[in-house]
């Protein structure tokens, strides 16, 4: 591990930025490649025993979808489903496990809705310009998050080495879709910089199979992004991350009997902000932050806003590391929360505490042993613990990895479900259901082999189940009840990234997903299989990049869906330095799918651009 001698060269790549999960790590280090998800502090990636796959800024550009969860959903155990094209409501599924479930963070910033029924991202919003990298922690292994059975994902915003930097980018696609994004940024003495928008717009198509009217939903959406760092002196470093998003939509079927409408409208905005300051010693790092995130959603019918809810997060981090000798360090934090829904007067705190051991016990092999204790307003102490290992066998200049992990978690209601089942609209037998806090608790064990050029595969065997699930009533639409019992998801992925040749190569990835509920059902939205087989080519100035996806075996409402193939092509070619142009079809064999039963999905979609860089 040798933990003091990585502190300083991670240090030295990141001239002014810390150590942290809120900061980029260089893309490539000459000492090994390091990734931050796991256990919020930057590890070699070889180290790392729970399952983490990392997309880097050339992955999302050749991909090109506007929409982060588009991208993202070619990756190992990640299922996609939205009810109606852009900026409707999106689920990124990891593992079989609902969206909800899953953590994001853009440089620190938690972007969950606390107004959502329950606290979520909102994947419809959330898009991929100026994205520059993602980190996907997969299983119950987020620890030092508090996070809950899906995992985490960490983005990143691009950080740049010169002194003024920067790119524009516009482009154009099937239903009147405009893209357009611009960033600035640098690093300049003690300072660095960095700020992006991007306005995203389409007409979109009619987005449910029963409106007979067959008019367009579309959609907009404005993203600004920005950063800023200051390193007061060698050893402390201040830094602000600033965010606002806004998303417009349309869509079909609000309103209730008379009042019903298919000329729907949803607004949403959200506000993020974080504030932090990091402190280096010779043998520990230390962080502080305050966040808050701020949130309205609002819905017209037409015309008539139909409904309102505003709500805030707030909170406070204390993150540390201490190197307890060259190949042992201690990884410890507090944090503290408050949610509310403001319109509803509700709030509630939450405060957590954890320690991660993390050790080379002996060469090639590495331990983590964890613990966290969480304090909830309304559902009082729950201790969460997670373990790994890892043990890298050298094979000439190859390597062979086996690695296993075991974590626990908790959910509590949220402040949505509990209201609701307090409400007017609840009845019997949601209204006199008194809900409890969901468990969860889940392992992995996983074998990895790497060459010297780069190629890589894995098999990964996961099982993870869920105590006491809440969820709503769809029978008799009551509210929120609580499913005694145990839902589970358990399955294989199959992982494979080859280099055929210094230009060619493939990537490769299944899922088999069995999952159950209480009664021992398929979950709904969840794919038995997923399949992706995508391959690569970049030599000179050009980069061409294909993608399979294939969905089989899943059911909606208790209804079997068909199952389907998606075909996504790519290009782009550096025409200069300065210029590059770019262009993709999605869907390129229009396929005609649904991922929801009653909701349309996008044809064939071509779109064509223009970046240019400095």
């Amino acid at each position: 591990m040798k933990y003091n001698s990585l502190a300083a060269a991670i240090t030295l790549g990141l001239t002014t930025s810390p150590v942290w999960a809120d900061e980029q790590p260089p893309e490539d280090q000459s000492i090994e490649r390091l990734v931050i998800v796991s256990s919020r502090v930057a590890m070699p990636i070889r180290e790392v025993a729970t399952s983490v796959t990392v997309v880097n800024k050339a992955d999302i550009e050749a991909r090109g979808h506007a929409n982060l969860a588009q991208v993202l959903q070619s990756l190992p155990s990640i299922g996609v489903t939205n009810s109606g094209g852009a900026g409707s409501p999106t689920s990124l599924r990891v593992r079989g496990e609902e969206g909800y479930r899953t953590l994001v963070r853009i440089d620190g910033v938690d972007i969950s809705d606390p107004t959502a029924p329950q606290v979520q991202p909102q994947f419809a919003h959330l898009q991929s310009a100026n994205v520059a990298r993602v980190e996907i922690l997969r299983g119950s292994q987020g620890l030092a998050y508090g996070a809950d059975a899906g995992g985490v994902i960490n983005i990143q915003s691009t950080q740049y080495s010169d002194p003024l930097a920067g790119s524009v980018s516009a482009e154009y696609g099937r239903y009147a879709t405009h893209n357009l994004s611009a960033d600035l940024g640098g690093n300049h003495k003690k300072f660095d910089y960095y700020v992006a928008i991007s306005d995203y717009n389409t007409e979109g198509f009619n987005s449910r199979v029963d409106d007979l009217s067959q008019d367009k939903d579309g959609y907009q959406n404005t993203t600004v992004h920005s950063r800023l760092g200051y390193q007061v002196n060698d050893a402390l470093t201040l830094s602000l991350v600033a965010r606002h998003n806004e998303g417009e939509g349309q869509f079909d079927n609000c309103g209730f009997a008379a009042t019903a409408s298919n000329l729907c409208q949803s607004e949403f905005e959200q506000s993020n902000v974080r504030a932090q300051a990091s402190y280096v010693l010779a043998a520990s790092e230390h962080e502080l932050a305050y966040a808050k995130t701020s949130v309205t959603k609002e819905n017209f019918n037409q015309g008539v806003s139909s409904f309102l809810t505003e709500g805030t997060i707030e909170r406070v981090e204390y993150l540390a590391h201490s190197d307890l000798n060259a190949d042992t360090r201690l990884v410890y934090g507090l944090d503290w929360e408050q949610e509310s829904i403001t319109t509803e007067k509700q709030s509630r705190n939450n405060t957590g505490l954890y320690f991660e051991y993390q050790s080379e016990i002996a060469r090639d092999f590495f331990i983590t042993a964890g613990v966290r204790r969480d304090d909830n307003d309304d559902f009082g102490q729950h201790t969460s613990y997670r373990l790994s290992a890892a043990y890298i066998w050298s094979l000439g200049d190859n390597e062979l990895k086996l690695r296993s992990a075991y974590g626990t978690g908790f959910r509590a209601p949220s402040l949505f479900e509990i209201e609701y089942n307090r409400g007017p609209f609840a009845f019997p037998p949601a209204a006199t259901t008194e809900l409890k806090e969901e468990k969860t608790k889940g392992y992995e064990i996983a074998l990895e082999y790497s060459t010297h050029s780069n190629s890589h595969f894995a098999v990964v065997y996961f099982d993870q189940k869920i105590d006491d699930s809440i969820f709503f009533d769809l029978t008799g639409f009551s509210g929120y009840l609580q499913d005694p019992g145990q839902s589970k998801s358990q399955g294989v992925e199959l992982i494979a990234d080859v280099k055929l040749s210094q230009a060619w190569g493939l990537d490769f990835n299944y899922t088999y997903n069995e999952t159950s509920d209480t009664a021992g059902n398929q979950r709904i939205r969840r794919p038995r299989q997923i399949t992706n087989l995508g391959f690569y080519y970049q030599a000179d100035k050009l980069t061409v990049s294909a993608n399979m996806r294939v969905i089989q075996d899943f059911v909606d409402s208790a209804a079997a869906l068909d199952d389907y193939q998606l075909f996504d092509l790519s290009a782009r070619y550096q025409i200069n330095q300065q210029l590059v142009v770019f262009a993709r079809i999605e869907n390129l064999l229009d396929e005609d799918y649904q991922d929801i039963v009653g909701f349309n999905t996008a044809a064939a979609g071509p779109h064509i651009g223009l970046k240019y860089q400095f």
